[in-house]
């Protein structure tokens, strides 16, 4: 765990209306997020950096946003439809080391190609195979998976 004063919210922090907040504070890497009303932590695994593993990786948070989605946009199409869905299991993972990623990512170029991540799903439930087959490719409409795919500008305005 890291020894790190822990980052604390004050009111003027946390912004109105729809902007997620980011603090860290001291020399670790541990961060607070703030969601509305909803604190989480962010860090990096103990070993690297500063990092105290107090809490899932920023990237931890990417596969979660992407698998969270992929679940509730099928959840809401087999409702719709009137499905026997029972539940969902969707699984991310990548190969690739986000430490090796952050440990040069001010010297280097934004040139590594695409994200590459592997998507398990696992469906339960009395579906027939073209309910099954229909959930599988609806999957991929996903919200955050389409806003990903197509690409992300950041603008500072601030």
């Amino acid at each position: 765990m890291s020894t790190a004063p822990a980052a604390t919210f004050t009111t003027d922090d946390l912004a109105d209306g729809d902007w997620v907040t980011s603090i860290t504070a001291g020399t670790s890497f541990r961060t607070e997020v703030a969601v509305r009303r909803h604190h989480v932590i962010a860090d990096e695994p103990a070993g690297t950096g500063d990092g105290g593993d107090e809490g899932p990786t920023p990237y931890d948070y990417l596969l979660a946003a992407i698998g969270s989605c992929t679940a509730m946009t099928m959840r809401m199409y087999a409702a719709r439809k009137g499905w026997p869905l029972e539940r969902a299991v969707v699984r991310f993972r990548t190969a690739r080391s986000h430490a090796a990623d952050c440990a040069d990512c001010v010297d280097r170029s934004a040139t590594l190609g695409p994200l590459r991540l592997q998507r398990h799903i696992e469906l339960f439930g009395a579906l027939d195979d073209e309910q099954r087959a229909r959930l599988l490719t609806i999957a991929d409409r996903c919200p955050v998976k389409q806003a990903l795919s197509r690409g992300i500008e950041v603008e500072a305005v601030g």
